[in-house]
């Protein structure tokens, strides 16, 4: 008698086939993989190049000027 194992006491089932369902739905799901890894390195690109473009300029923070306070408006004549 042969060795009983699940490989030879069960039938392997046919793969079902690919629904239209299912290939529109890994269609999208690729689509929007790849939108977000380019959204990601575009991301990233931007990200170096400003934090290069604060790194060379100079951090002097222009000073403002205080003026006296601030006048009231007008009343308006009735």
């Amino acid at each position: 008698m042969a060795k009983l194992t699940k490989d030879t006491l069960f039938k392997a089932g046919k793969p079902r086939a690919e629904t239209t369902m299912d290939k529109t739905s890994r269609a999208v799901r690729e689509i929007l993989d790849d939108e977000a890894e380019q959204r990601e390195t575009k991301t990233a690109r931007l990200r170096k190049a400003r934090l290069e473009r604060e790194a060379s300029t100079p951090v002097d923070a222009p000073e403002t000027a205080v003026t006296g306070a601030r006048k009231k408006p007008r009343a308006k004549a009735d």
